[in-house]
């Protein structure tokens, strides 16, 4: 993880000699679009639980019957 931070930074950084007005937007516009995402974080995880759920119940006739996959 601290490889992708220190390349991020990197490439941050030249964004930022080359096209300084594109970069100072995007550090300003990335809490916002963050804030955005919240609501599609939250439906994923309720999702992958959905999911989970239904696993579970299909596998459990298998499971109850003894099968250990």
């Amino acid at each position: 993880m601290t490889m992708k931070r220190l390349l991020t930074l990197l490439l941050w950084a030249l964004l930022l000699a080359l096209w300084w007005r594109l970069a100072l937007l995007g550090l300003i516009a990335w809490p916002f679009l963050l804030l955005r995402s919240i609501p599609f974080r939250i439906i994923n995880t309720v999702l992958n639980a959905v999911l989970a759920l239904v696993k579970a119940l299909l596998f459990l006739p298998a499971r109850l019957l003894g099968y250990r996959g």
